[in-house]
């Protein structure tokens, strides 16, 4: 089975992160599609053959190695080797089926920029998760919907795929491990980075599509997922964002508020008009109009159809946004020539 039939075809960067999966990856490794541009695997440290059997397995394999502990590190350590045009994220644990990489990259290849996978919708299924981690999700998934005008049906699961001109705006902790952090997670480095990223590409207004994927048990091992603590990591990381958002936005409003224009106007000194829609640079102004009309395609729109969407995003302004980096008091890097860090710019699409 190749990835797709597509002349000329995208380049489908598979990124997994590993710790001690030795005797799961000939499961998935062995399951992945013909056509891929790359495989990255990022080990977590692993003290069993993890990157032996990798290699053994699959000899074009990249190995990298992450710089800190957690998932989110692991992530972003593959994200900044990635050279292809669509990056693919894969447990390592066998409970995702590598073969519905093909759906995925189709979905990016018929419109949308990030393909989310789901459980709990369009076909998909578990044979993994818990009650408990069920209503967990369920209660964090409508939170991020209310709180972003997003329509998520699956937060908290990890099988995505998105086109990799979305990774500036992921702005991801900086992969750079100074001193005692070598040791340490910082803000992101955890299984809250799946929310992080979820939240950042609604926000940054990409066009969103979800994707049916059943979830299998793991084979082998124990997962190192906490439904506790992991889920507290996700609420903050919502709330967090939440605020970021509404600082950024209410800045901003109070700004043209009091100036009378936008800080973006032209240089002869022009004023962009305002009104009902807000500034033609912005849109300041016209975010609960877009609320509104998302509301009313939502209504409209067969529940068992394909649906590519915006959210309504608060940072078309192009305000600064204070980043995960920041926050965590370090820099983005800058590797193979792209930034693991914030964008200053967004297309529309159009």
């Amino acid at each position: 089975m190749r990835i797709t039939d597509r002349e000329p075809a995208d380049r489908v960067s598979v990124v997994i992160p590993a710790r001690n999966e030795a005797r799961n990856l000939p499961h998935v490794l062995r399951a992945l599609p013909a056509g891929l541009h790359e495989v990255i695997l990022v080990d977590g440290r692993s003290v069993d053959d993890t990157i032996e059997v990798a290699r053994r397995l699959r000899p074009d394999v990249r190995i990298v190695k992450q710089t800190r502990r957690g998932k989110g590190n692991a992530l972003a350590c593959g994200f900044a080797e990635v050279t292809g045009d669509v990056i693919v994220m894969l447990d390592a644990d066998g409970s995702a089926d590598p073969g519905e990489i093909a759906t995925f990259v189709a979905a990016l290849a018929a419109g949308a920029e990030f393909a989310k996978g789901t459980r709990f919708s369009r076909g998909g299924g578990s044979h993994d998760i818990t009650r408990l981690r069920r209503l967990g999700n369920a209660a964090l998934n409508s939170l991020v919907n209310l709180l972003f005008s997003t329509r998520y049906t699956d937060l908290c699961y990890g099988y995505n795929a998105f086109r990799a001109h979305l990774l500036p705006t992921l702005d991801l902790p900086s992969v750079d491990a100074v001193g005692a952090q070598v040791d340490a997670m910082l803000w992101g480095d955890g299984f809250e980075i799946e929310t992080l990223i979820n939240i950042r590409v609604a926000r940054a207004g990409a066009r969103i599509t979800e994707v049916g994927s059943v979830e299998k048990r793991r084979m082998h091992g124990v997962s190192n997922l906490n439904a506790f603590s992991d889920g507290i990591r996700v609420l903050r990381t919502i709330l967090a964002e939440r605020h970021r958002a509404h600082r950024i936005c209410g800045g901003a409003a109070r700004a043209t508020t009091d100036q009378g224009l936008h800080a973006g106007h032209t240089g002869n000194g022009d004023r962009q008009a305002g009104g009902a829609d807000g500034c033609r640079s912005c849109g300041i102004g016209a975010e609960r109009r877009a609320t509104a009309v998302d509301s009313a395609e939502r209504r409209a729109t067969a529940v068992d159809s394909p649906v590519v969407y915006r959210a309504p995003s608060p940072l078309a302004c192009g305000q600064h946004e204070p980043s995960v980096s920041e926050h965590n008091h370090s820099h983005s890097s800058l590797r193979h020539g792209r930034q693991v860090g914030r964008s200053g710019t967004w297309s529309d699409g159009s």
